[in-house]
C-alpha cells in the first residue's frame, strides 16, 4: 500500500511559501496552511477520490490527504493528486508575518486583453438582452469574464507572486496548484481567493459565498461610503440573494440543520468590497466527503449564473476563451472526508513566459456595461500588483 509521509509542521505560513517548489500544492487559509509535494496517485474526478484515498496509508496513522483543482466545466477532467509528502502550518496571522515583498516579473511584458474592453461592454449588453428580451425569460444572472494575457521575455516567479499575495491579503485563501502542463514547463494556477466554496469537518459544514462587488478607495472615508453604498444597492443585493439561495438549495439535502442569515455583510480584500453571507450547517452523515459537497455546490451563481444550465450556455456563446480552471475550485480532502475548497477567482494561470489573468462580474437585467467593465478592471489589480505589472486595460 502506498504510504504518505506527514512532515514536521511549519512554524509560519511564510515558511511553507518559501519551501514551495514547482509542481507542489500550496493553500493558506484562516484554518491553517498546507503544502503537498510529489505524487502517489492521481484522479480526474471527485467521484474517484474516496477510492483512491482508501488505497493510501500514512506514516503517522492519520487520514491520507488529496489536493488539487476542479475546472469550471463540470464535465472536464479535474487535476487531483495524493501527494507523497504533506506538511502543515498555521494560518497567516498578518501581513507582518510575511516575508518582504519581492519583484516577481523580470524582463519586458506585454498585455493583451481578451476580449478588449469595448468588446466586453458589447458582451454585457448581449447578456442583458438574453435576460430581458422576448422568448425564454428564465435566465436571471450570467457571469461574464475577461482574460488579460501577459507575454514576457522572462519567466514568472511563483514564489514571489505567492509572497506578494500573502502580504496583501493574509486573511484570504492564497494558493498554488499544479495543472496539466503545456510541453515540459510547469503550469501553475496561483491566486488569492476571498471566497470559501465549502469546508467540512465531521458533521459541520460551512460555505461563505460572495456576490455583489465594489472597488476599494484609498481614502478611508470614501472607502466606507462605498461599502455602505454596496450594502444599500438593490441590484447588488439581488445578485447576492440569487447566489445564497442556490448555495442553500445545494446544501440542504445533506444537512439536518442549515442556518442562512437573512442579511449579507460587507467583506474586504486589498482591492474590493464584496457582499458575503456565511451559511453553516450540520450534516446528516458525518462521513459525507467534502469533495462531494464541493461538487454539489460548483459552480455557484457567483461564478456562472442562474439557472446553471442556461448560464453555462450563455457563457459558451458569449465568452471568447476557455476558462479552464478559473472559476473552478482548489482545495484538499482527506480519507475521512474532511476538507476545504475555495473558489478559484483572483487568480492567474502561469506557464513559463505566459501569464493569463482572469476577472469576471455578475450580469443582471439592470447591469450597466461601463460599470461591469470597471469592476473587472478593479479585480485584475489583485494579481497585477502581485506580479508587479502596471496595466489598466
Amino acid at each position: 500500500m502506498p504510504r504518505q509521509r506527514v512532515a514536521t509542521p511549519a512554524t509560519t505560513a511564510t515558511e511553507l511559501v518559501n519551501a514551495y517548489r514547482p509542481r507542489d500544492f500550496l493553500l493558506t487559509s484562516a484554518s491553517g496552511s498546507l503544502l503537498g509535494r510529489g505524487v502517489l496517485a492521481t484522479a480526474t474526478g471527485v467521484e474517484d477520490l474516496s477510492g483512491v484515498l482508501g488505497e493510501v496509508a500514512t506514516d503517522t496513522g492519520q487520514a491520507a490527504l488529496a489536493v488539487g483543482a476542479l475546472p469550471f466545466d463540470r464535465d472536464a477532467p479535474a487535476h487531483l493528486v495524493v501527494p507523497e509528502t504533506v506538511r502543515r502550518g498555521p494560518a497567516a496571522a498578518s501581513a507582518a508575518d510575511a516575508a518582504p515583498a519581492r519583484p516577481p516579473l523580470p524582463g519586458t511584458w506585454t498585455a493583451t486583453p481578451v476580449p478588449d474592453p469595448a468588446e466586453h461592454t458589447v458582451a454585457v449588453k448581449r447578456a442583458v438582452a438574453l435576460m430581458t428580451g422576448p422568448g425564454d425569460t428564465t435566465l436571471r444572472k450570467v457571469v461574464l469574464a475577461r482574460c488579460l494575457r501577459l507575454t514576457g521575455t522572462g519567466e514568472a516567479d511563483v514564489i514571489a507572486v505567492l509572497t506578494n499575495l500573502l502580504r496583501a491579503d493574509p486573511a484570504g485563501f492564497t494558493f498554488a496548484a499544479d495543472l496539466p502542463g503545456r510541453g515540459t514547463r510547469p503550469r501553475t494556477l496561483v491566486g488569492a481567493s476571498p471566497e470559501l466554496l465549502v469546508a467540512k469537518h465531521g458533521r459541520s459544514v460551512v460555505s461563505h459565498p460572495l456576490a455583489g462587488s465594489a472597488p476599494r478607495h484609498p481614502d478611508p472615508a470614501q472607502d466606507r461610503e462605498r461599502a455602505a453604498a454596496l450594502l444599500a444597492s438593490a441590484k447588488e443585493r439581488a445578485e447576492h440573494a440569487v447566489v445564497v439561495e442556490a448555495v442553500a438549495e445545494a446544501l440542504r439535502p445533506y444537512c439536518r440543520r442549515l442556518d442562512v442569515p437573512r442579511e449579507p455583510a460587507p467583506v474586504t480584500t486589498a482591492t474590493m468590497w464584496h457582499l458575503a453571507t456565511r451559511v453553516t450547517g450540520e450534516l446528516h452523515d458525518p462521513h459525507t466527503p467534502s469533495q462531494l459537497l464541493a461538487r454539489a455546490l460548483h459552480p455557484t451563481p457567483a461564478v456562472c449564473g442562474h439557472p446553471t444550465g442556461r448560464a453555462y450556455a450563455a457563457i459558451a456563446e458569449i465568452e471568447p476563451f476557455d476558462r479552464g480552471f478559473y472559476t473552478g475550485a482548489v482545495g484538499h480532502t482527506d480519507a475521512a472526508g474532511d476538507g476545504e475548497w475555495v473558489v478559484t477567482i483572483r487568480c492567474a494561470d502561469l506557464c513559463g513566459d505566459t501569464v493569463d489573468l482572469f476577472a469576471g462580474g455578475g450580469i443582471m437585467p439592470d447591469s450597466d456595461p461601463a460599470a461591469e467593465l470597471a469592476e473587472t478592471t478593479a479585480k485584475f489589480r489583485t494579481l497585477l500588483r502581485a506580479l508587479g505589472v502596471d496595466q489598466t486595460s
